[in-house]
């Protein structure tokens, strides 16, 4: 077991950390929008006709406005405000800066937080503010993503007491799905589709990679591994999937690495690695609370 454990997390690790990178070459001759909607209607329709199989019978109406819901939250503001930002901005920072997720995640459950969840919510913002502090030339977009970042942490609340299926992976085929279609209306609508020329081939195997291995394997390792691992063990994927991304950038994607990057993103994960390993500290009211969904970039 602590091998299929080990194997399922650097699974998470890896996968997750290079979709970063998998983005980055996807919008090279794809337009961001549409390519992730490809992505997760793809991904989506495949992961739903197997979870379908196991699920005790049909999603309800209100589980799939639900699943609009998150998935509007979680793939088109979150993820689509990622793909949006590399065209402007290396992956590798743009994955520090989406780091601050469960800080936001921290800030906006309304429980009480210890006073090490309290000094890494000080230290990941602080790592946030050097990174995008006066001398760069890329804040206003890294701003940009720490706002769209603070869409993907209310989508992750509200995905906890929304109707979802019992099946977990019927429930996150069918936010891919609408998330998915609502990256389609929204590439149409800012005419992207007038922009789709032929991709080149290594776009298309970073969307044939980020369906697979992003959507399938790795959401399917992590919703195992919640199953039959410590929940703060899981959450570790946090703070390590930046680092995992900014080595990819600079090793394959000709990404620079600077002091002021190496510097801030240790802060950064730092702050985050306090807030996911704190004690928790019991809650004002009782409420069932679940892991948070964690984003296939």
């Amino acid at each position: 077991m602590r091998l299929r454990v080990g194997l399922a997390l650097a699974t998470v690790y890896v996968v997750w950390g290079s979709t970063y990178l998998g983005i980055a070459v996807g919008i090279r001759t794809m337009p961001p929008f549409t390519m992730l909607a490809v992505r997760f209607l793809v991904a989506g329709a495949l992961l739903y006709v197997w979870a379908r199989r196991r699920a005790p019978g049909r999603p309800s109406a209100r589980q799939w406005l639900a699943a609009t819901m998150s998935g509007g939250l979680l793939l088109l503001v979150g993820t689509g405000g990622v793909a949006w930002a590399e065209q402007r901005v290396a992956s590798g920072v743009v994955a520090l800066v989406v780091a601050v997720v469960p800080l936001w995640l921290a800030l906006l459950d309304r429980q009480p937080l210890s006073w090490r969840a309290l000094l890494g919510l000080a230290v990941g913002f602080g790592g946030v503010a050097l990174l995008v502090g006066p001398g760069t030339h890329f804040s206003w977009v890294a701003f940009a993503v720490v706002f769209t970042s603070l869409g993907w942490a209310a989508g992750s609340l509200y995905s906890r007491t929304a109707p979802q299926p019992a099946e977990p992976l019927l429930g996150a085929a069918m936010q891919m799905l609408a998330g998915g279609a609502l990256l389609a209306l929204v590439g149409a609508a800012s005419g992207e589709l007038g922009h789709i020329r032929s991709p080149s081939f290594a776009s298309v195997g970073a969307i044939a990679y980020l369906v697979v291995a992003g959507s399938l394997i790795g959401f399917t390792a992590y919703t195992w591994l919640l199953r039959n691992a410590r929940t703060s063990l899981v959450g570790t994927y946090a703070f390590v999937n930046p680092v995992v991304a900014v080595l990819l950038g600079w090793a394959f994607n000709g990404e620079a690495l600077t002091l002021r990057t190496l510097v801030a993103g240790t802060v950064i994960t730092t702050g985050v690695a306090l807030i996911v390993l704190a004690p928790q500290r019991a809650p004002r009211r009782r409420r069932a609370v679940e892991p948070e969904p964690v984003p296939a970039r």
